[in-house]
């Protein structure tokens, strides 16, 4: 790779190449592709998919900086301030995702008191600036959206959880997606019952994406545990640790199901899953 960039450089120097920012058919064109990239850098950082890590903040904090430079470039388009929103406002909970020793804290028992608010705001005013632009938005504004609930809730049980879910599916509409039918599910179960939430979650079963998706099984363990119904739950979080390919989430699924035993029923559980 090191070399790929070398002789790339090489390359823009020898055909004196100048950076000029798209404009009109270029721009639309092109725009998808560098927010989803940036996109991926950012999510990438914040829930790594395999690994020991958690977090790599520094891919967090890379894919802010890009997102900053690109709404000084384009500052009419709402996906732009949409993206930035969203990463700004994920960002600000860094703090409180990792214990000293690097363990996972998951979005229900985490000190919201460490979430950056400086952060927050950035977030909170991106989202808005989106919000007055007339163009219709795409999936990262939403996502934003979804986000600030979070950012605004001082508790798990104070969050918006209707707001949320009806949001969730308005990012389906616009981007149809198991993965986002799954995250709607969580928050109709936080919004209206858990049996409703296992009931949704159940009905994308035959969803091939779903069968080896370790955050699928995660959720409906989760389901399951606050139904009482613990042999099930332990079963399927156990399908979980087996399919994920990061350390540190198959530690913490497997603190879950260890504390399964000593749980009464109806008890309060912590989401497995990662934080939304």
């Amino acid at each position: 790779m090191a070399q790929r960039l070398v002789r790339a450089r090489r390359t823009l120097r020898r055909e004196q190449v100048r950076f000029e920012v798209p404009t009109g058919d270029d721009l639309r064109a092109r725009l998808p592709a560098v927010l989803e990239v940036i996109y991926l850098i950012f999510n990438e950082g914040y829930a790594v998919t395999s690994g020991r890590e958690w977090m790599r903040p520094q891919l967090c904090r890379d894919s802010l900086r890009l997102g900053r430079i690109l709404v000084g470039l384009i500052p009419r388009v709402v996906e732009v301030h949409g993206l930035v929103a969203l990463m700004e406002t994920q960002a600000s909970r860094e703090r409180a995702q990792t214990g000293p020793d690097g363990a996972p804290i998951l979005l229900g028992d985490q000190n919201r008191a460490l979430w950056d608010p400086l952060l927050i705001r950035r977030g909170l005013a991106a989202l808005h600036r989106a919000g007055a632009l007339v163009e219709s938005a795409g999936p990262y504004a939403p996502q934003a959206a979804i986000a600030a609930c979070h950012a605004r809730a001082r508790t798990l049980d104070e969050t918006d959880w209707t707001r949320i879910a009806a949001l969730y599916g308005e990012l389906g509409r616009l981007t149809p997606s198991p993965v986002i039918a799954l995250n709607r599910a969580v928050a109709i179960a936080r919004a209206t019952g858990w049996e409703a939430g296992l009931a949704t979650v159940d009905g994308l079963a035959d969803d091939p994406t779903m069968r080896d998706y370790p955050a699928y099984h995660a959720a409906r363990g989760d389901l399951l545990a606050h139904l009482g119904r613990y042999d099930e739950a332990r079963q399927t979080l156990s399908r979980a640790s087996a399919l994920t390919r990061n350390d540190a989430e198959r530690a913490a699924l497997a603190a879950r199901i260890a504390d399964l035993t000593a749980v009464p029923k109806g008890a309060p559980i912590g989401s497995p899953t990662r934080p939304g």
